[in-house]
């Protein structure tokens, strides 16, 4: 069965809070997974035998977690984590991919690591970051949803009410409020399906709080 929302995941606390956000986002229906990318493979056989059996133990965890045993799990071979995560994204048909903040995040606010950096840069496939410390409450629904900002196209107005109508959540307009999920759409200078944030976009996130679904230009995403 295929993915539609994929969980970049490593075992560390912050990808626990992308663990429990993917958790909540999957409760639309959506069929998930979870992915970790080895960047190659080791030429000693017994040591490629002990970095196989990380990534199993690695993903086992996250199953052991969610308390499910029907996800599917992937150990990706790439010589980048992004592009190892797209090209995953792309062959499942999957709309988001899912990632902890940087470690250094304050707890509440989402801060996108390297790898979602760059997806954010350019990517194709939606990219949500999960609120540092989400992982504290992991069974936590998605209950309420805001816009960043007011500049946003209808991809993102039918991602929003469709998020909304399938999980049961209230919505809010504007920048600076505390919800659950904050969904950004790209800058409509973007190329057609791909990411780039324009500044108030970026002011508006800096001063919000939760987790967020950023959107490719023209693209919903789990609707």
């Amino acid at each position: 069965m295929s993915a539609d929302i994929i969980v970049s995941y490593d075992g560390t606390s912050n990808d626990d809070d992308a663990l429990a956000l993917g958790r909540a986002l999957a409760t639309t229906g959506a069929n998930l997974a979870l992915a970790y990318v080895r960047h190659s493979r080791e030429f000693d056989p017994r040591r490629e035998e002990l970095a196989r059996h990380d990534a199993d133990r690695r993903l086992r965890t996250g199953l052991q977690l969610l308390g499910r045993d029907d996800v599917a799990t992937h150990v990706i071979f790439s010589a980048s984590t992004d592009g190892g995560l797209e090209q995953l994204a792309d062959a499942e048909g999957a709309s988001v991919i899912v990632f902890g903040s940087d470690y250094r995040t304050a707890p509440g606010r989402a801060e996108p690591g390297n790898t979602a950096q760059r997806l954010l840069d350019g990517g194709k496939v939606a990219v949500a970051v999960a609120a540092a410390g989400r992982r504290l409450h992991p069974d936590e629904p998605i209950r309420s949803i805001g816009v960043a900002t007011d500049d946003i196209d209808g991809s993102v107005k039918e991602t929003v009410d469709a998020l909304a109508a399938k999980l049961g959540a209230s919505t809010a307009d504007g920048a600076g409020q505390q919800v659950d999920l904050i969904v950004v759409g790209s800058q409509r200078s973007a190329p057609d399906g791909r990411i780039a944030l324009g500044g108030s976009a970026r002011a508006a996130l800096n001063a919000s709080r939760g987790s967020v679904l950023v959107l490719p230009k023209g693209r919903t995403a789990l609707v």
